[in-house]
């Protein structure tokens, strides 16, 4: 599966200041309770988890469900001391793992 990731952080952020990021993923989040036009089942294949990372240490988690819509849109705010890479990972079924990294410039 071609995966797209967006992550939205401002340029940079003034040490302690509170900031927003925002991320959606493009995946299709099939429950596994819909049927195909033949009646089978469709397998489920929904993302589980989200977790962000800011120079190694967990800031942000999230457990997913079938009832997330396609394409999951977050947006949570964070206060970081220090500038590093921000790591967002999404984990899902069938051993699907995607990570986007952007840089955290702290001033």
């Amino acid at each position: 599966m071609a995966v797209r990731a967006l992550v939205q952080v401002p340029k940079a952020v003034r040490r302690g200041e509170v900031f927003e990021v925002r991320t959606t993923l493009a995946h299709p989040m099939e429950t596994g309770y819909r049927r195909d036009s033949g009646g089978r089942m469709l397998p489920r294949d929904i993302v589980r988890t989200l977790e962000v990372r800011l120079a190694g240490e967990r800031v942000f988690a999230a457990d997913l469900h079938p009832a997330i819509a396609a394409n999951p849109f977050f947006a949570f705010t964070l206060v970081a001391n220090a500038g590093g890479p921000l790591e967002i990972r999404w984990v899902g079924d069938n051993g699907f793992v995607h990570t986007e990294t952007v840089t955290l410039v702290v001033t």
